[in-house]
């Protein structure tokens, strides 16, 4: 008499509880060693509805002897889970124990793919041919897809002119194989031969063409496109931000249905890569008042918004969400918002954030380093550095450049000279552009102008725009006028546009009192429609910024911002400040004008600002887009000895912190 296994009649769609039952039942019944049985609970386990593949293991290792169909069910569902590791060392177990068949293989050869292994999967390709299954239509497919996926795009066209059958998902394969290449003109070539096209054809075709730039020909193709999906949307919104355009992204977005946080973390971080950071934030408002939950990508964006703009506030706001709603600091988020804290002035709150948390990561020891080191800490910052190489971690190149930055804003020059050895001697580091751009910043700073030219004459590779800008400032700031035309010339020769460059040679001829020669920069400028961005400092308060220009007096409390100038003049007089007029590089010719001219520089009127607005005590931050002239570099320092305040700056290469009539920067800048 025939007896039936429990498990015969149970559907593959049981739910977790009844798929144990029934396992329990096999037990007690002793027809777990079955094969039929065994295959049900794994099939069972394995299933949408119950997808417990530890069990599904548990199961299969414990059975004697398994059937083809069981190995195929575990090395499908381990590649499914993205456990393809696993599902190619099993399928190697299966070699020494049956033959795979034309549903083994695609699985094996899928796993290939998703792990990149180019290699494995033409050994794959080779037993396909091998045991006759060269020509399954089910195995070439998988086999174009792999080779696609690996970037062996040759290998996959021959494959797929083989095939004498061809299904979409084949088709699709090779589109997004050339795309991913950078092949689209192939691409598109391909997809006007499909006989039948589907969304997947049209978007990777799309996404293609974004990525390489090529984005008025992606915009014809999903114009073109029956009914565009929210994936093509999100990828033409990515080609136009990667592009610069993020009107015309802005515009896609504000045409859209639908959107899911894909859409919403893309618009972000192109405002990001633009440079529009008041835009990434208000995005990242609408997106919460909308009802979106961010992630950790939206998170990161968020945070570099903020690094970009001296909001502290919005920043603490955002870092209490991450706590709220228990996101871990493990990873980029912890990095970002401990560059966050570092950028907007808050180096405590960085270095509390880096405590905080328990696996730290090679990034956050680099983020934390590169953190102190333009606040001016670099004792601290080579302390945590020696921190980091006793914890076993290993440092990258972007590690080196906070250590060689931090060795650059204090001008320890032996130091940085034997963090640049180390560098290559200990772990084989080679030197690149960044931290040669580091090394003679380091020199400039420290005054050692010639060496820092010697320096460039002899490098291996050719000098970019910021080294000749650090010449050119160091230069500036040395008043070496010969120097100074040279790394100017050469700037302008690589990058005609920088407007850098014009205004720093202009400014030494002032320093100098060359007039004229002051002239012939501006006329180059104006021949050359090159425009200079007016020096500004930015203050927050009550989450709102606002914005000073030299001689600004369109805030509305202009009026008491001025009252409180003329106050802070007269107590600057009575501590006996003398101003150094050397620093107004206009061509004024009475001491007192340019004593005006300086004492309605954009900082002055920031900080005026803030002795009016903000509670006696605390501190003042104020963030200005160029380097602050060493004029009012003293005059804050007496300031904040004068007012009781500490002034926190952050000019285009640091932070100053001013406290008790001292700088953070020891005056070296």
């Amino acid at each position: 008499m025939l007896t039936l296994s429990p498990l015969s009649t149970a559907t593959p769609c049981a739910a977790p509880p009844d798929a144990r039952q029934l396992h329990a039942l096999s037990l007690k019944t002793s027809t777990f060693a079955l094969p039929s049985t065994s295959s049900k609970l794994i099939s069972l386990y394995t299933n949408s509805t119950c997808n417990n593949l530890d069990y599904a293991l548990s199961v299969f290792q414990r059975v004697p002897e398994s059937t083809l169909f069981s190995w195929n069910v575990i090395i499908r569902s381990l590649v499914e889970n993205h456990r393809s590791h696993e599902a190619i060392s099993l399928f190697c177990e299966l070699l020494h124990e049956l033959t795979p068949d034309s549903f083994t293989l695609p699985c094996a050869i899928k796993g290939c793919a998703r792990l990149g292994a180019l290699e494995e999967g033409m050994q794959l390709h080779g037993l396909a041919a091998k045991i006759g299954l060269g020509c399954d239509k089910f195995v070439q497919s998988s086999l174009v897809s792999m080779y696609a996926k690996c970037d062996d795009i040759g290998s996959a066209r021959k494959v797929f002119d083989e095939m004498p059958e061809k299904d979409l998902v084949t088709w699709n394969s090779l589109i997004d194989g050339y795309a991913r290449c950078g092949n689209v003109d192939l691409a598109l070539e391909v997809f006007e031969e499909m006989p039948k096209r589907d969304c997947f054809s049209w978007t990777t075709l799309i996404d293609g063409f974004s990525k390489c730039g090529k984005v008025s020909i992606a915009r014809e193709i999903f114009d073109k496109m029956p009914d565009p999906n929210l994936v093509s949307w999100n990828a033409m919104i990515n080609g136009y931000m990667k592009s610069g355009d993020y009107a015309n992204a802005a515009c896609l977005f504000n045409q859209m249905d639908t959107r899911d946080v894909i859409t919403w973390n893309s618009m972000i971080a192109g405002f990001n890569l633009n440079g529009k950071f008041h835009e990434a934030l208000g995005l990242f408002s609408k997106m919460l008042w909308n009802g979106f939950c961010p992630n950790y990508a939206t998170l990161v964006s968020a945070l570099s918004a903020l690094a970009g703009l001296p909001t502290l506030s919005k920043g603490r706001w955002i870092h209490s969400y991450i706590v709220k709603n228990g996101f871990e600091l493990d990873g980029v988020l912890g990095t970002s918002l401990i560059d966050m804290y570092s950028k907007c002035g808050s180096i405590d709150s960085a270095l509390t954030v880096f405590q905080l948390i328990e696996k730290k990561k090679l990034g956050h020891w680099t983020a934390m380093i590169i953190g102190l080191g333009m606040h001016g800490l670099a004792s601290e910052a080579l302390r945590l550095f020696s921190d980091l190489r006793r914890a076993g971690l290993k440092p990258n190149s972007i590690t080196f450049v906070g250590v060689l930055n931090a060795c650059s804003h204090a001008g320890l020059v032996d130091h940085g000279r034997c963090y640049f050895k180390m560098m290559r001697r200990e772990y084989g580091i080679e030197p690149t552009i960044e931290h040669f751009g580091c090394l003679v910043d380091l020199y400039c700073r420290a005054g050692r102008i010639k060496e820092a030219k010697n320096m460039i004459d002899g490098m291996s590779m050719k000098p970019n725009k910021v080294i000749w800008m650090s010449l050119l400032s160091g230069s500036r700031i040395q008043g070496n006028i010969s120097i100074g035309e040279y790394a100017a010339y050469k700037l302008i020769e690589i990058a005609p546009d920088a407007i850098a460059g014009y205004i720093l040679l202009s400014n030494i001829y002032a320093a100098a009192g060359q007039w004229e020669k002051v002239s012939q920069v501006r006329e180059l400028m104006k021949s050359r429609e090159i425009r200079k961005d007016p020096g500004h400092s930015t203050i927050e308060y009550q989450g709102a910024l606002h914005q000073f220009i030299v001689g600004d007096k369109s805030h509305p409390q202009t009026q008491q911002i001025y009252l409180r100038l003329g106050e802070m003049r007269e107590k600057l007089n009575e501590v006996g400040h003398v101003p150094d007029t050397s620093q107004v590089l206009l061509c004024i010719e009475g001491e007192k004008d340019k004593e005006v001219e300086l004492e309605t520089h954009s900082e002055r009127l920031a900080i005026a600002f803030g002795l009016i607005n903000s509670e006696p005590g605390s501190p003042i931050r104020i963030m200005k887009n160029l380097r602050v002239c060493n004029d009012c570099h003293s005059v804050t320092k007496l300031l904040s000895k004068i007012y009781s305040r500490e002034i926190i700056v952050r000019d285009n290469s640091r932070f100053h912190h001013f406290k008790d009539g001292s700088c953070s920067c020891n005056d070296f800048w």
